[in-house]
């Protein structure tokens, strides 16, 4: 799994951490059962703060995402894959209704909308990285 942080895009980074987790357990890249990459590791991998990867942890053990387990580590719970769908769900629902309404918003029509959202899904081809993909190949996947 490769988490992928962009200080810049206006969500708070631990959240950013907190949304992969839960993508990737949607998505079966993590899987019940499966441990997850130390606070300090993955600390060091991404180049930022432990404190926020401890904060995003914690985050996802309280709503009973991970489970931690003594001598072990942070593991994801057995539970968690309904969570993570309904989450995912939940993300993106809200998302695309704040970019539906802004459309809306500025004048355009449903019509005008709709094309815009199928011509953006044919653009993009069903070749979006996920967070099961590994960012250096899907770099070199699209220049070739």
């Amino acid at each position: 799994m490769f988490f992928s942080i962009d200080p810049s895009n206006g969500v708070a980074i631990y959240e950013q951490v907190v949304r992969q987790v839960k993508f990737a357990v949607a998505e079966g890249t993590l899987r019940p059962g499966q441990l997850l990459p130390s606070v300090r590791g993955l600390s060091g991998q991404l180049a930022i703060n432990p404190n926020t990867i401890h904060r995003a942890f914690q985050q996802l053990q309280a709503e009973g995402i991970l489970l931690s387990q003594r001598g072990v580590g942070l593991t994801v719970a057995q539970a968690a894959l309904p969570l993570c769908l309904e989450a995912r769900q939940q993300l993106i629902s809200e998302r695309l209704r704040g970019v539906l309404a802004e459309a809306l918003h500025a004048g355009l029509s449903c019509a005008q909308v709709a094309d815009l959202v199928s011509g953006q899904l044919a653009a993009l081809e069903g070749k979006v990285p996920t967070v099961a993909s590994d960012p250096e190949t899907a770099a070199t996947e699209d220049s070739s």
